[in-house]
């Protein structure tokens, strides 16, 4: 075991040393900490001798040094423009702020001359952060709480007041011009028209600690704060100035899930007899940093927490994962931020807010620097990123080389490659499957032992003694009536009205889903339920979109049509709320599931449940239940498994014995998650043959069956950080054709953590969605059948619609008046039904 340990440590090393390498460190006159540094493409820049420019050339640092003098106090900073020719450097200090041009610098050298600057800027006060304009044409400079926008001409433009702090930083907006983005120790950010010299925006307290770095991402018209305490923050920026926050990432839990899953990972494959789980609760409380320590470093009890301050954020038109070409092909629009704290690099999946890689400084023996005090990033290539640090408490400043193809070999080796999982079946069914299980009736065989007389007697029928075949009863022997009247609840209709009803309902039903159709926004249709408020805890379309099933909070279901008019079938008989609805691929049957323990299965056209399933099978109410594997079999999860059951259903009678059913079902499997009290919510796809089951429980994991081997083949651990609620797949639907790698996409929800998006492929989140409300009620979310727009409840009283490529919601859906629980688009044409905890249905159309 110890060797094995040694050659893997090895091999760590090995890789270690060729992800990250030092270029080139010298020795500062002065400390450099809290000093903003400049990096870019070509060049890095830094002061030396306090009031000289050092220049490095980053590809050969050694033998192409600048040196730019003209400043006669401390330098405080430093930034490139944005232009590769010429290519600009401006410096600020006290007494001057002066532009200068790189390549007229050099040859200035070259020809014997002095290099000199352009001064466009005096006695403006201690300036902390630079920053050009995306054409190079104006430089922000944030002195004490003011933001002074300067040109080349010397000439003061703009003077943006307003911060209560000192501002740390500011920035332009590359798609919306003369709009500039402020940050300061006032824990808020500043929207700005600094052609008119006016505040557009002003955002709340963000942080309980001072923001100190901002980036913005041109790519998805999105910018990104980071505060001193590690967290960060995503906005969008749209075009009325109406800022929006789309995700949240705290980097000290990205870090210890990072983290867990590499020493997850480790475990395995050093074949350790240590249970996964409980490497995972010990990764909980593992605050240090490396993911390269040792069991007796994961038993040793928690560590001091270190802070993540964000010293500097650069954004990075490619994903980690895409260099190997292993990047689902979703993710193609995404892209990353590379973050820089004291104690080393992350890369952030800005779709996700989840950890790709990091590099950890004191994982480097041979860096100089292992704690730096400031930091800046720069890259233009996909293989490379270039950082430039100076020492925290040193003098210090070092220029450092990620190789990415490296970095991502590395991270690969701890990623779940090997699982090739697929919803689509892709191999035959296995004998020995517990989906090859079938029911039959059993046949009628004559009795044995009896003679050619007995037979004879015994199948001669008892006549009438009256001529009539039905003769009325006196009456003495029933119960004496109590009601006086019992309405029909759900009256047969006849055979002309159904075929009427029928044919109408085609006219409004498209033969084919419009693929290019815009989102469900405008308010079609309104209906109440119930005379008397009551909520609405389900709802589930019928496959061919003409009905709606709808489960209530007063142990009732109801079936509209697709407009919401006319009046519903109500299907009575519970004992408790209706968690769950269902319907088979031939629209005939429904299934219910209650929280009386039961569950039943009824026909469309009928009043009375065929099958019924009740506390003899069922050990707690049944938070899933569905039909699968194209209406063969019935699955629900109760407690911490779940139970797949073969079934049949027949609603003849016998007039002697009316009361005994002759549908019946069949215990085919029961499959136990791990380490959970109780499966929250299962889902499996019943269009096509799948064998795969998705299941969450109270333990906040995700764990995967394959019932072709009859087992659990993956558990994702801490998927949320609540358990999640509903896990929602990407279905499709008769009327709509997707690829087929498509439908290996799933969305999870939790209270207070928002929605992602998952693939199975890789069992990675690919996108995270945030912007609704939803932290008491467990509101549920719903996937166009086209595969291009999602939806979900929210408790505000409105439902948002997300376009499945973008974290931006696109529509807010208001005018509910309660929290909206759960939603179900058409699959047939481009409807959304929203439902209401006062029992409100709501009706949308393009």
């Amino acid at each position: 075991m110890k060797a094995s340990k040694t050659i893997h440590q090895n091999a760590e090393n090995s890789y270690l040393k060729e992800v990250i390498t030092e270029k080139h460190c010298v020795q500062s006159n002065t400390p450099l900490s809290h000093i903003q540094l400049a990096c870019c493409w070509k060049y890095c820049a830094f002061p030396h001798d306090k009031r000289d420019v050092c220049v490095w050339n980053i590809h050969n640092p050694i033998l192409q040094t600048l040196q730019l003098k003209g400043h006669h106090q401390s330098i405080t900073a430093l930034a490139f423009g944005n232009h590769h020719e010429p290519m600009l450097l401006s410096s600020a200090a006290e007494d001057y702020i002066i532009i200068w041009d790189m390549e007229a610098c050099q040859r200035n050298i070259q020809e014997g001359f002095v290099p000199r600057g352009n001064v466009v800027g005096t006695l403006l006060g201690k300036v902390l952060y630079l920053c050009f304009s995306p054409d190079d044409q104006a430089l922000a400079t944030c002195a004490d709480d003011k933001i002074y926008v300067l040109n080349c001409k010397e000439e003061i433009l703009a003077v943006l007041e307003g911060h209560l702090a000192v501002v740390t930083a500011a920035e332009f907006c590359p798609w919306q011009v003369n709009t500039l983005v402020s940050i300061s120790e006032d824990r808020t950010f500043k929207v700005w028209d600094f052609t008119s010299n006016s505040l557009l925006y002003q955002s709340a307290v963000l942080s309980g600690s001072p923001l100190l770095s901002l980036c913005m991402d041109n790519r998805t018209n999105q910018f990104i704060t980071g505060s001193a305490n590690g967290q960060l923050d995503v906005f969008t920026l749209l075009d009325k100035q109406q800022c929006r926050r789309v995700l949240h990432i705290d980097l000290q839990k990205e870090k210890q899930k990072y983290y867990c899953r590499i020493h997850q990972k480790v475990r395995l494959t050093e074949n350790s007899d240590v249970n996964c789980m409980s490497s995972l609760s010990n990764c909980k409380n593992l605050q240090y940093s490396s993911p390269y320590v040792n069991d007796n470093d994961l038993e040793s009890g928690p560590r001091a927490c270190i802070e993540l301050p964000i010293l500097r954020m650069c954004h990075c038109e490619y994903l980690l994962c895409s260099l190997l070409k292993k990047d689902p092909s979703f993710t193609e629009g995404s892209s990353s931020l590379w973050v820089g704290t004291i104690n080393g690099l992350f890369n952030i999946n800005l779709a996700t807010g989840e950890l790709d890689a990091t590099v950890q400084f004191e994982d480097h023996l041979g860096l100089s620097i292992q704690t730096a005090g400031s930091c800046a990033i720069g890259s233009r290539s996909t293989d490379k990123i270039f950082c430039l640090l100076s020492s925290m408490f040193g003098e210090h400043i070092a220029l450092l080389e990620v190789h990415m193809n490296e970095l991502a070999k590395m991270c690969l080796q701890y990623s779940n490659e090997e699982e090739s999982l697929s919803v689509i079946a892709r191999s035959p069914l296995l004998t020995t499957s517990p989906l090859n299980c079938d029911l039959q009736q059993k046949e009628k065989r004559k009795p044995a032992g009896h003679t050619k007389a007995e037979l004879a007697a015994s199948s001669i029928k008892d006549k009438p003694v009256v001529f009539h075949t039905k003769v009325k009863s006196s009456g003495y022997t029933t119960a004496p009536s109590v009601n006086m009247f019992k309405p029909k609840v759900n009256p047969r209709k006849s055979i002309s009205s159904v075929k009427k009803e029928a044919n109408s309902s085609v006219k409004g039903v498209s033969k084919e889903y419009p693929l290019d159709s815009l989102a469900p926004s405008r308010l079609h249709a309104r209906v109440a339920v119930s005379n008397q408020p009551t909520s609405v805890c389900c709802i589930q379309y019928s496959g061919d979109g003409k009905q709606l099933a709808v489960g209530l909070a007063d142990k009732s279901m109801l079936v509209y049509n697709s407009s919401l008019t006319g009046s519903p079938t109500v299907f009575q008989g519970h004992d408790g709320a209706v968690n769950c609805v269902g319907w088979t691929q031939s629209n005939k049957w429904l299934l219910t599931a209650s929280e009386d323990r039961s569950l039943w299965i009824w026909p469309v056209h009928g009043s009375a449940p065929a099958l019924m399933l009740g506390g003899e099978t069922l050990s707690k109410p049944a938070r899933s239940a569905q039909f699968y594997y194209m209406d063969k079999f019935i699955l629900f999860s109760s407690g911490s498994e779940f139970q797949l059951h073969r079934y049949l259903l027949d609603t003849s009678r016998d007039d002697i014995k009316s009361y005994k059913r002759k549908s019946k079902s069949r215990l085919v499997g029961k499959f136990k998650m791990t380490d959970t009290q109780e499966i929250c919510c299962l889902s499996a796809v019943n269009d096509f043959y799948s064998y795969i089951v998705l299941t969450a429980g109270t333990n906040h994991a995700l764990e995967v069956f394959d019932l072709n081997v009859g087992r659990s083949v993956v558990t994702v651990p801490d998927a949320h950080a609540r358990p999640v609620h509903q896990i929602c797949q990407n279905n499709g639907s008769v009327f709509s054709t997707q690829p087929s790698e498509s439908y290996n996409l799933f969305l999870t929800t939790a209270i207070t953590d928002g929605i992602k998006l998952w693939d199975l492929r890789t069992l990675r989140s690919v996108r995270r969605y945030e912007g609704h409300h939803n932290r008491c009620h467990p509101c549920r979310i719903s996937l166009s059948p086209c595969g291009r727009y999602l939806a979900t409840g929210s408790e505000d009283k409105c439902a948002y619609l997300f376009e499945l490529g973008s974290s931006n919601y696109i529509h807010k859906l208001s005018g509910h008046t309660e929290t909206v629980m759960t939603l179900a688009f058409s699959p047939s044409v481009p409807k959304l039904i929203t439902a209401t905890l006062d029992g409100k249905l709501q009706l949308f159309v393009p």
